[in-house]
């Protein structure tokens, strides 16, 4: 229950950044959310990694320890994403200038 509400913010985050940039808002929750699944499954082989090579002893039949061992990845990566959506699109930003109001006034150099 708890990775639902997750996956649904992230979608929604993802949705209202791409809304404010003007992007394709869909594509971008949409993209969110793969990402979040996308991030669990490479932390689950990391994990999968560190069984085999350091034997830290995870029970592999508890799903709900797995979910709260992986969310803090998932959500991390996610974060990142956005992050780096934004930034990106904060570079790219074109201020329209509205030129009625600059009718009759000198032009600056």
């Amino acid at each position: 229950m708890l990775e639902i509400v997750i996956i649904f913010f992230t979608g929604k985050y993802f949705y209202k950044l791409a809304e404010e940039y003007n992007q394709n808002k869909w594509l971008y929750a949409i993209i969110g959310v793969v990402t979040y699944f996308i991030a669990a499954i490479i932390g689950g082989f990391i994990l999968g990694l560190l069984e085999v090579y350091f034997q830290i002893g995870i029970d592999w039949e508890n799903t709900f320890l797995l979910t709260i061992i992986l969310m803090p990845f998932a959500v991390g990566v996610c974060y990142l994403l956005h992050y780096l959506l934004k930034r990106s699109w904060e570079k790219n930003v074109v201020v329209v200038k509205d030129e009625i109001q600059d009718i009759g006034k000198d032009i600056e150099l």
